[in-house]
């Protein structure tokens, strides 16, 4: 399959108008892409232009955006028109496969021949994706981290039908779009990042339902506890250095056992009206008077405080 060069990418299109297709649309837009944005509701141009607007103040105060407001975008609410002259798709729809699906084999029948679409699905498996597909060499995922115009994380992989020359491609566009990419050997369901937060989710759940702790203690274990450390180094280095200078080998010889401990006394909580409703509730004395907006104001202040301090 014949492709692009990444560095002669152009246009974009992003299909999806929503929270993770505008913020990409923001961080295209910063890097100097021009960018066509999908979506079948008329509606949701206005929508899509205040989380622009939002997102460009973060990208902005990262160093990414020098302008006080992005370049011109486009929004249609025809497929074909949006992605007939892309260069790149970044779709993030629905995350329901029927839909996708469907999309997909629209998006086929406009688009230039060798142009990529990368799915923003947050746990999907494409090869499911792909199938019926004439053209599945082109497709994989592309999955961010919420939100993608401020957290560098992209998850590449590919289904059964994906080129190996589309997952290179991929990590040499994103890392161009300022993005720390990471490719996996292997597709599974919720593909990594959210299988990690996933398995430390559902303890704290269990540290919950099980009265352990209350939601606002459980989350501050975490944000002012390994949270912090884990924003530098990932668990096994950071086991690693916990080993002294014997690493990774001590901890694992000296702390092994009991982890394998506790990993045999971890909790299975089961989703359901109570345990909903203790999570909501402390969500919501967690909050306080605090409004979303407010919280999101405050999340993304301090990331974009962290990655300028990673960015030395």
């Amino acid at each position: 399959m014949s492709l692009i060069a990444p560095d002669a990418v152009r246009h974009i299109a992003v299909v999806g108008s929503g929270t993770i297709g505008a913020s990409w649309a923001a961080l295209y837009l910063a890097h100097g892409y021009d960018v066509t944005i999908y979506d079948p509701q008329p509606s949701a141009e206005a929508a899509t232009h205040d989380l622009i607007a939002n997102a460009w103040q973060g990208l902005v105060a990262l160093g990414v955006a020098s302008g006080a407001t992005p370049k011109p975008w486009r929004f249609s609410t025809d497929l074909a028109e949006a992605v007939r002259d892309a260069d790149f798709v970044q779709e993030s729809g629905p995350e329901r496969a029927d839909i996708k699906k469907k999309l997909y084999a629209d998006l086929e029948a406009s688009l230039k021949p060798g142009v990529i679409v990368a799915s923003s699905t947050s746990g999907l498996v494409m090869s499911d994706l792909q199938e019926g597909l004439k053209t599945p060499e082109r497709f994989a995922v592309g999955h961010p981290f919420n939100p993608p115009h401020l957290v560098p994380l992209v998850e590449i992989v590919g289904g059964k039908t994906t080129s190996p020359d589309v997952l290179v491609w991929l990590d040499a566009f994103y890392r161009r779009a300022g993005k720390a990419p990471i490719r996996l050997n292997k597709e599974v369901p919720g593909h990594l990042a959210n299988r990690l937060q996933a398995a430390l989710w559902r303890e704290a759940v269990h540290a919950v339902t099980s009265g352990i702790a209350s939601v606002e203690d459980v989350d501050t274990a975490v944000s002012q506890g390994p949270g912090l450390r884990w924003a530098i180094m990932g668990p096994h280095m950071i086991f690693s250095l916990a080993g002294g200078e014997g690493g990774m080998k001590h901890f694992l010889d000296h702390i092994g056992p009991a982890m394998e401990d506790w990993w045999r006394d971890l909790g299975t909580p089961q989703l359901g009206p109570e345990v909903n409703a203790a999570l909501i509730d402390g969500v919501a004395e967690e909050a306080g008077a605090r409004s979303r907006a407010e919280l999101v104001k405050q999340r993304d202040a301090a990331l974009i405080a962290l990655i300028k301090q990673k960015n030395g």
